[in-house]
């Protein structure tokens, strides 16, 4: 008969006590991470600590079942065999070492990042790697912080002080069979802690957590390093390439041909002082729309027959691309002006640096800002970069099941889009203008259900998406309708633009990388003010620049993109990550570069690329490798340093370094 009061003295509870070590371990890192960098974090209000122990809890945990995964395992394995004092020494050992070395890296970085400015991350060992002078280099650094070196034998006697402190109880179950059933369910309840542990939730919606997560606890990017721990940063960032590129150009050659930093010059804006609602619309390609894709669609019926609508009344763009693959590669795109190449930038530890965002610059303007998705909190990374961006106020799952209830969750990713969106137009209803709003869509998205009341009523479709991109397209224009009968509708801008290309594709020029990437993209005032199809190229990272335009701002700021209606002298060119390769799309061409060269080149209305005119070596295509150089150089430098703010205003002749379109480039303009 099982003895129910063994099972609260055995294995399993001895192994809890242990991670709880771990954790007092971690809290005093922390402490003297703060100690030694609180000049660079700043001061800590009693407000704020609430937010910074959870963000801390979360990530300290993350990071000590990263390091411990093989101990915990090994310690729960349902064997006798693991009572042996022989099998005990062994998970000591590796106790110890393990925890040791993660209680090393954590107490270094905190000298490192009072030099570096950021969390210890994979991409280091690629620098220590190519450096010879690591061993002057690190013993300096121990000679500067010997007292760092005191602390570190503290931390390393607790730990073994702690787990010798710590007596182990054996499981006291008799029956072989019991003593095996019990502890199987306790190692599959732990394993199954453990892996929703490190992905930061449980639910099928939720990515695995990243550094930038750590900004949903924390309205500061500084003082979200405060939050981060290690080893943690080094075994999220393990996977990912580090930051390597050549260096085209001296520094000034590289400036004259292609900046970041804008000026605004003092243009009439177009539109003046207004609302944004800004719509990222779930896998929305260019290809399913009939007004974009008259050879796809004879009768004009596409699968968007609203937001067509819309976009004759509005100011469309017929050639405009995505800067990523991925959701939450569209954030930063669409936000912020930076894009994503062969490595996401939200799970790049230099995404926690200091910029100046769209959101960021409107709330300086005294705009209201807030953020809209229908999934929980959390997931996907949405609200981390929000917060980053400077979204204010960020609405999510819980918040609308707790105005309505939990009958419109969709199964799988969150509110379906209809419902949702009423609750963002009832929302605005009482944002006090102005107001930067901006939305991402969930219903098109895989598994490619739509609600039960809509199924025989949209249209099938070509490819499993298109269902639920009726339906969301029918739910914009409910929304537009609901607005519209608000004071607020009248003085708005509406951005819509799509996160990325569907997985669900039909058309044979959708299939090529160019067409992979092509998305619908356009801008809509109830008041006319703006209208007209543009032909030129544009992309995500566009947008932002061109909604400051629009709005008349004139502080100076950080952007990868262009202006598209008050900067003509930045040449427009797209530029998208294609596997290894990078891909540039102008107004009359689309070159593919392996980051050291060309390798292909297409005519842009060779949309099936069938004819590859790199061997023609015309003075276009190499005055367009040198423009996509010049931008990779600048993306990369500005990247590896987390240095995303405008310099100060330079003289009037050098606000505006790059020239125009060479004349043998085809543009074509609504404007």
């Amino acid at each position: 008969m099982i003895n129910l009061r063994n099972l609260f003295r055995n294995d399993f509870t001895t192994l809890l006590a242990r991670l709880a070590l771990l954790y007092i371990l971690w809290a005093l890192c922390r402490v003297m991470f703060y100690l030694t960098n609180h000049l660079a974090i700043g001061p800590l209000s009693w407000a704020e600590l609430p937010g910074l122990l959870h963000g801390a809890l979360a990530f300290d945990t993350v990071s000590i079942l990263y390091v411990n995964a093989l101990f915990i395992l090994l310690s729960l394995l349902p064997f006798r065999f693991r009572e042996r004092p022989g099998y005990r020494r062994a998970l000591k050992i590796l106790f110890l070492t393990v925890n040791i070395l993660a209680l090393l890296v954590n107490v270094a970085d905190g000298v490192y990042f009072r030099n570096a400015r950021k969390r210890f991350t994979s991409d280091e060992f690629s620098y220590l790697s190519n450096n010879d002078n690591n061993l002057p280099v690190v013993l300096k650094a121990i000679g500067e912080n010997w007292w760092l070196l005191l602390w570190f034998a503290l931390l390393v006697g607790l730990l073994i002080y702690g787990y010798r402190k710590i007596n182990y109880q054996p499981t006291r179950i008799r029956n072989r069979w019991a003593y095996f059933g019990v502890n199987l369910a306790l190692l599959l309840l732990s394993v199954g802690l453990v892996i929703g542990a490190i992905r930061g939730g449980f639910s099928r919606q939720t990515r695995p957590i990243t550094l930038s997560n750590a900004t949903q606890y924390t309205s500061s990017s500084t003082k979200a390093n405060l939050i981060l721990s290690n080893p943690f940063c080094i075994l999220r960032t393990a996977g990912n390439p580090s930051i390597t590129y050549t260096k085209f150009f001296d520094q000034a050659t590289l400036d004259s041909l292609y900046t970041p930093y804008h000026y605004p010059q003092g243009e009439a804006p177009i539109l003046g002082r207004r609302n944004v609602v800004l719509f990222i619309l779930e896998s929305f390609s260019a290809e399913h729309s009939g007004l974009l894709n008259p050879d796809l669609y004879p009768d004009g019926q596409g699968f968007t027959p609203f937001l067509d609508s819309l976009m004759r009344e509005g100011y469309y763009f017929t050639n405009a691309y995505a800067n990523g693959r991925k959701s939450i590669e569209a954030l930063p795109s669409v936000l912020s002006s930076i894009p994503s190449y062969r490595t996401s930038f939200v799970l790049m530890p230099q995404a926690l640096s200091r910029m100046d965002a769209m959101p960021n610059l409107l709330a300086e303007q005294g705009y209201a800002t807030s953020f809209f998705n229908g999934s929980s909190r959390g997931s996907m990374g949405f609200g981390a970069y929000a917060t980053l961006a400077g979204i204010q106020t960020y609405y999510s799952r819980e918040d609308y099941e707790a105005a309505h209830g939990r009958d419109d969750f969709d199964g799988y990713w969150g509110i379906w889009d209809e419902p949702f969106l009423q609750y963002m137009a009832e929302t605005l209803a009482h944002t006090p203008q102005p107001f930067f709003a901006s939305v991402f869509t969930l219903t098109s998205h895989h598994p490619f259900v739509v609600p039960d009341r809509y199924r025989d009523s949209l249209p099938k479709g070509k490819t499993k998406v298109h269902p639920g991109v009726a339906y969301t397209d029918m739910a914009l224009r409910r929304f537009m309708e609901t607005a519209a009968q608000e004071p607020w509708y009248d003085s708005t801008l509406f951005v819509f633009v799509a996160d990325h290309v569907s997985s669900e594709t039909f058309a044979p020029k959708t299939l090529t990388p160019t067409g992979n990437t092509h998305i619908l993209y356009f801008l809509y005032t109830p008041d006319g003010a703006l209208r007209g199809a543009d032909t030129g190229v544009t992309q995500q990272i566009d947008i932002m620049p061109t909604v400051l335009g629009l709005l008349g701002n004139r502080k100076p700021y950080f952007a990868f993109g262009r202006d598209v209606l008050h900067e003509p002298d930045r040449r427009a060119m797209a530029v998208n990550g294609v596997g290894e390769n990078y891909q540039a799309i102008t107004d009359s061409m689309v070159l593919y570069f392996n980051g050291n060269e060309a390798v292909s080149a297409f005519a842009l209305h060779d949309t099936l690329q069938r004819h590859d005119l790199l061997s023609t070596h015309s003075p276009y295509l190499e005055k367009m490798e040198t423009d996509l150089k010049a931008r990779l150089q600048q993306y990369y430098q500005h990247v590896e340093k987390g240095d995303y703010l405008v310099k100060p205003i330079p003289s009037a002749a050098a606000t505006r370094p790059e020239t125009s379109t060479p004349s043998d480039s085809v543009t074509s303009s609504g404007k």
